[in-house]
Order: C-alpha cells, then structure tokens, then sequence
C-alpha cells in the first residue's frame, strides 16, 4: 500500500496558505500550484510574464527536486493566466524551459483566470513521476 507523505523544504518558496506544496502517493507527485515567489524572500518576482513563467517552472522544479524526481518527468501540467494575451510570451518560457530538459513534453492544459495570488501574472501546476520512466 503507498504512503502519502507531504513534500516540503529545500528551496521550495513557503506555502500561502493552508496546503503542502507537493503530495506523493502512488508513484506520483501531485504539484500544488506555484507562483512567481522568491524562495529566498517570499515575495513576487517583479518582472513581465515570460519571466514569472520561469520563475514558476524553476519553484516546480525545486518540488520535484525535493521529492527525487524532476519535472523531465511530468505527465502533465496546468497554466493559470490572468491575459490570455499573454499566452505566446507564457509559451516561449515554458518552451524554452522543458526543452533544457529533454525528452517528451506533458500533457497540458491552458486557463484564463480573473486574478491570482499575490498579484501573479501565472501559475503552473504539475503531476510528476516518481522515479525513473
């Protein structure tokens, strides 16, 4: 039977609210969403979109990290956009990003949002495998 176990520490920014950053179980890692927040310093990172998309994917990252895998294993991500105007700049990083990765790209969903936490621009969400495919 698999354990769940809360995936916390490294340099994953500080959680906002009531929530773990990540969840395994299963041979999966759940992501919870990540904003564009300095791990360091817990604030948002001051830059235009393609930027927190980075600063997003590299929190994810971080997750991943923490629980021994890597987003090169990612099933499957979602984007959260608060300018779906926005959407090519949000392509190019995340494009840019996976590519330094390697391998398949996951599954993935788009949605325009009204607003996000602390003003962020972007979110992105992820489920993980754990270990290697």
């Amino acid at each position: 039977m698999s354990t769940r176990r809360a995936i916390e520490g490294g340099d994953i920014p500080a959680a906002i609210g009531p929530y773990s950053p990540a969840i395994s179980w299963g041979g999966l890692l759940f992501c919870a969403g990540q904003i564009a927040l300095d791990p360091a310093t817990g604030e948002l990172v001051d830059g235009e979109v393609g930027e927190q998309t980075e600063a997003c994917l590299d929190n994810l990252q971080a997750v991943c990290t923490a629980a021994g895998t890597s987003l090169a294993q990612a099933l499957r991500t979602t984007i959260y956009v608060t300018d779906m105007s926005a959407f090519g700049a949000v392509n190019d990083s995340y494009a840019t990003f996976f590519a330094g990765l390697g391998g398949a790209l996951p599954a993935r969903a788009t949605v325009g949002v009204a607003a996000l936490p602390r003003g962020a621009q972007v979110e992105i969400d992820a489920i993980v495998a754990l270990g290697a495919a």
